[in-house]
């Protein structure tokens, strides 16, 4: 669409560093296209007092002229001839968008419960019995029944989380609803007060 008078943003040229808005793009690029250097220093000084009252919250750190003469020298695309106070020629390993992360493409069955509870069922499955895999099976049967509840994945009843450990560590861990505690939460009030209903 284009309309007479009217001046979208998405119809202008990308902005090198949005940060500082197009306001100062324009003063950048005014500076560059000035003839004479004692002209392009004094703009660019001017630009830099201006910026500086943009990010005062940055006025503390020991490098922050020093970024703004960089991000000067990056929104200019580094064609602004002027006498830098600042040695500006990394300035443009700061342009350089860093690399994609690859992220795990571990298979998690049930995300409701997360690779760390998945990880700790492989460990329960070689676990020897005694009060070391007693406290594990606790600890993941307490963060299972609380992850059930925050996602609302159903029923966060005390059975379901015996099932699931079961299921998901092959059967060693059995857990005994009559002998185990969960601890106490204010989910289990909760369903207290509405079970007496």
């Amino acid at each position: 669409m284009n309309i007479e008078g009217l001046d979208y943003n998405t119809q202008r040229e990308r902005l090198v560093l949005p940060e500082y808005g197009r306001e100062i793009q324009e003063m950048v690029n005014y500076a560059v296209a000035l003839p004479t250097k004692n002209e392009r220093q004094a703009c660019a000084e001017a630009i830099i007092d201006t910026m500086k009252r943009l990010f005062m919250q940055g006025y503390d750190n020991a490098d922050f002229e020093q970024k703004l003469w960089d991000h000067l020298a990056i929104m200019s695309q580094f064609q602004l001839d002027i006498d830098y106070p600042y040695d500006v020629s990394n300035a443009s390993h700061i342009a350089i968008k860093p690399g994609r992360m690859d992220y795990s493409g571990a298979h998690i069955p049930v995300r409701h419960y997360g690779k760390i509870l998945f990880d700790i069922f492989e460990k329960l499955k070689t676990m020897k019995p005694g009060e070391e895999r007693d406290a594990l099976v606790g600890f993941a049967a307490n963060q299972m029944k609380r992850s059930l509840a925050q996602w609302g994945h159903g029923s966060s009843d005390d059975e379901r989380v015996a099932s699931d450990l079961a299921t998901f560590t092959d059967g060693k861990i059995q857990l005994d609803l009559d002998r185990f505690q969960f601890e106490h939460t204010q989910l289990r009030e909760f369903e207290k007060k509405r079970k007496k209903r």
